[in-house]
Formats: structure tokens, sequence, C-alpha cells
């Protein structure tokens, strides 16, 4: 690979090292290997499942260390709402209210989306809005459906279509609608409060700070005279040096028509480098879109305070084992019982060669598998949402571990693995507390954590070429894949993402 003296300042731009480049183009030549499934992890191997007396032990343990230690709530927010519009940015472009009924175009194309939607769009938290936008410009009731997604998507209307999903209106409270970003305040004084404060981080586009800024003036000071709250929010972007060189279909550095080089975002893996950048002693991670209306907040919190109970557990053991490691003078006998910890707690497996070791060997081994970020994940029963699920995977070492992972990881012309797959019982709803530091206090370097071979690679277009896109490791994926892992069940009522408007219309975002 030859770079120009053009290309090096770009790449300085960006903060991308020559070496990284390098290593991108490689990885495009080689391909990522598909993930090895040796099976589905389900209820007592590899996903746990707690009695009510459990469950409200761990909700016990939570409340009565969370004034102690210092919480954060870190969410993924700098998804666009343009997916979400998908369908009805089709139906804008397919049906013309002139030349047909809006009866006669969805039997004509079949177009359930947009029927569902009109089925229902009485009940979005922002119909009275658009409709008073529009009032009186027609008298057809067919073009009046037309002129709502037009004021609903369109620039010159809502612009709804181009805002981050997180400041679209969500819920409908009567005297106001309410956003993502604003039920994630609800839900931090309900679990990630300490002392009557509560500290969130949301990952978000540049561009879109300014909006952040003007809901939390506004929705802040709703939330925090109704919880008795104050709220702490700062903001971090996806880092330009996370980006990846795009290449052509010969593995060739990709360049657009000025002869400079094509790099294309990371995707969610890249927000590792922003997790990396925060600092808690618990860290709880949810995506933007998946919050709950109040019927359903008993039963959030509850469960978030179960995951965060069961992760302080946790570490309270491996602590005091991790101190008893770094001791001289260990007996065997002590050794057996870390190990059996590890394996029974946190789902860490040893190779057979394990107890052939000298005692120093062993001893390093076990330093190795407890010294390590650990991360408490939900795990919902699989309903036919889409997303990735809970497996034990083997490694190209032969190394057996837990991890969530994405149906495009796997080889699904594969018949073995694809049964694998369909045994899965639960999916990953991205509900995970996490442990950053050691016992000494010390944070860990997440960015020492990730399999780097966990990526994806993927086939785009740019001004009509193809070309080969490099993902990095989802952040749940393999940018955590070395982490220590329990999985426990969680309640389906503490999983509403929204991925599509219509999803805004089932019962469990209705506030009513």
């Amino acid at each position: 690979m030859v770079l120009s003296e053009a290309d090096k300042i770009q790449l300085d731009n960006l903060g991308v090292s020559i070496e990284k480049v390098k290593s991108q183009i490689e990885t495009f030549k080689e391909g990522i290997p598909f993930v090895r499934l040796e099976k589905a992890a389900i209820v007592s191997n590899g996903i746990s499942k707690f009695s009510e007396t459990r469950a409200q032990k761990l909700i016990q343990t939570f409340n009565e260390e969370s004034n102690n230690i210092s919480i954060l709530k870190f969410v993924p927010a700098s998804g666009a709402a343009s997916r979400m519009f998908k369908a009805m940015f089709n139906f804008l472009d397919a049906y013309d209210p002139k030349k047909e009924s809006l009866d006669a175009y969805v039997e004509r194309t079949g177009d359930k989306d947009a029927a569902a939607f009109f089925d229902g769009y009485q009940k979005f938290a922002f119909y009275d809005l658009i409709q008073n936008r529009i009032k009186g410009k027609t008298d057809s009731k067919d073009e009046e459906k037309y002129l709502f997604v037009q004021e609903m998507l369109l620039k010159d209307g809502l612009n709804y279509g181009f805002y981050p999903k997180g400041l679209l209106p969500f819920h409908y409270y009567g005297d106001h609608s309410a956003t993502p970003f604003e039920e994630h305040l609800k839900e931090a004084a309900d679990y990630a409060a300490v002392n009557n404060e509560a500290i969130l981080h949301f990952t978000i586009s540049e561009q879109h700070g300014e909006m952040f800024n003007q809901e939390f003036k506004v929705a802040g000071e709703r939330v925090a005279a109704d919880t008795k709250t104050s709220f702490s929010v700062t903001y971090s972007y996806q880092k330009s040096a996370t980006d990846t060189i795009a290449v052509d279909m010969d593995n060739k550095p990709f360049r657009q028509s000025d002869g400079s080089l094509l790099f294309r975002p990371g995707g969610h893996g890249a927000l590792i480098e922003n997790l990396n950048d925060v600092d808690a002693d618990i860290i709880f991670i949810k995506n933007i879109d998946n919050v709950v209306v109040p019927r359903h907040t008993e039963v959030m919190a509850a469960n978030k305070k179960i995951l965060a109970g069961l992760l302080l557990e946790l570490q309270e053991k491996v602590f005091e084992y991790a101190r008893i490691l770094d001791k001289k003078d260990l007996k065997s006998e002590k050794l057996e019982k870390i190990k059996k910890f590890l394996e029974e707690e946190l789902n860490v497996r040893f190779s057979d060669k394990f107890n052939s070791h000298s005692l120093e060997e062993q001893i390093k081994v076990l330093k190795e598998k407890i010294n390590r970020p650990i991360r408490v994940c939900g795990m919902v029963k699989n309903e036919g949402e889409p997303g990735g699920g809970p497996f034990w995977v083997k490694d190209a070492q032969g190394h057996v571990s837990l991890q969530i992972i994405e149906s495009a990881q796997v080889d699904t012309d594969n018949p073995e693995q694809l049964g694998v797959m369909k045994n899965a019982t639960h999916f990953n709803p991205v509900d995970l507390v996490c442990g950053i530091r050691n016992y000494k206090g010390e944070k860990f370097d997440l960015l020492k954590y990730v399999d780097v071979k966990q990526g994806f690679i993927t086939q785009k277009t740019q001004e009509g070429k193809d070309l080969k896109a490099l993902e990095l490791p989802g952040l749940w994926n393999g940018a955590m894949a070395f982490w220590n892992t329990v999985f426990v069940e969680v309640p389906l009522e503490t999983f509403n993402p929204v991925k599509t408007v219509n999803d805004l219309l089932k019962p469990s975002h209705q506030v009513k």
C-alpha cells in the first residue's frame, strides 16, 4: 500500500495511524472468520434465573450499597430516526392521493406498514401536534393522511425523518409528550441515583449536540421536579479515529472522486472508546430507544437492581480472591476454590491442561482470568424479536466462553451451526451492568479486552462503485469478548425497543 503525502495528512487529521490502516486492509484480505457456536446458552447452562427470594436479596444488596458507590448510566444515542421511518418515506414516494384512494393503494401494493400506521396513528404522541399544523389544508381525508406523513418527515415540516431517535416524541402524557431522552432521565432517578443525584452519559452525533442541550433544559427541569433528583448529563461523539478504511473489490484503498481515501464510521463497536473514557463503580448500559411507560417502571427498575446487586456480590468475591492471588505461599486447595468460583459464578472455562500446570503457572492463569472487567447482562426469552443471542463459543485456540453473538457472525450455510443458532431460547435486549475496576480501584483499559476478529465486512456502494466496508466488533459483542460474562433472565416487559415508527403503536408504548 502506497500512501501519498495528502493521504498521510488525511490520516493525521482523522487521528488514524498508518499501522491501523494497514492492519484493516490485511483484515479485508484475510476475511473475518465466522464464530464457532458450541451450544446455545440456556437457563441452568449459561443463563441464571432467580427465585423471588433470591431476587429480593439482590435488590436489597444493591439498595444497601448504592449510596456508597459511584453509578453512571451510559446510553448509546447517536442513532438517527431515518431508518425508523423507512417504510413511510417509501409511502411518500409511492402514493399519490390525487390519483387513487388510500384503500386502493394499500390493496394494490400490499403496503402493510402504511395500513398499520394509519390504523393506529391517532395513538402517536405527535398526532395532535401534526393535525394542528395541517388543519384546513385539504378537505380530502386521504390527502390529509398524506400531508400528515409529509409534515412528520420532511424538512419543511417537523423533520422527524432526520431527527436523532432520542429526541422524538415517544409517549403522550396529556399535558406533554416525552422523548426517550426524558424517559432515560426518569429511569436514572429510579435506580441510578446516588444521594438524589443521577449521572448520565449519552453518546450522540456531534450535529445534534444543541438539540440535546435544549431538550435537557426543558425535560431535565420537569423530571427533576417530579423525582426530586438532580441530573448531571454529559455527551461524547464517536471518534473519527475509530472510522475504518473502505477498500475496492480488490482490497485496495477505495478512493473518492477527489482522490481522497474513503473512511466510514466503524459502527457501535467504536463506542468502546467512549466507554473507556468514562469511570464509575457501576455502569448501566441501555440503548436510547428501549424505554418503558409508567406501568412498567417498577418491574424495569427492580430488574436493573437485581443485575447490579449480582454484580456487587460477584465483585466482592472477585476482589477478595484477587487479593489472595497477589499473596505468596498459596496452597492448591485455595487455588481450587478460586477456580471453582470462576467456573460456577463467572462462567469461565479452563483448558484440560490446567491441572498439569505447576502451582506458579496455575496462579498466573487464575490471575489473568479473574482480573478482567465484568458484565452482567439481562437476557429476554426469545419471542421473535431481532437481535443477538447468548451462546457458548469456541475460538481458534479452542477456548470456550460465553458471548453475545449476532446472526451475521454465524455461518448459516452450515446446517450444524444453524441448528445451534435455532436452539437459542433467549436474545440480547442490550441491558448491561458493568464493573470496570480491579480490586485496587484501578480502571481497566477496556481496549485490551476487545476481540478484533469479531468485526464484520459488508458490501456497500459509493459514487456508483462497489466497495467493502469494515465494521468494528460490536460494543456488546466482540468489543467485550474478553470480559467476564454473566447472563440473567429478565422479563419481556423490560424490553420495548422502537425499530420502526409503528412500534410506538404497541400497548407497551401507550401511557394509558
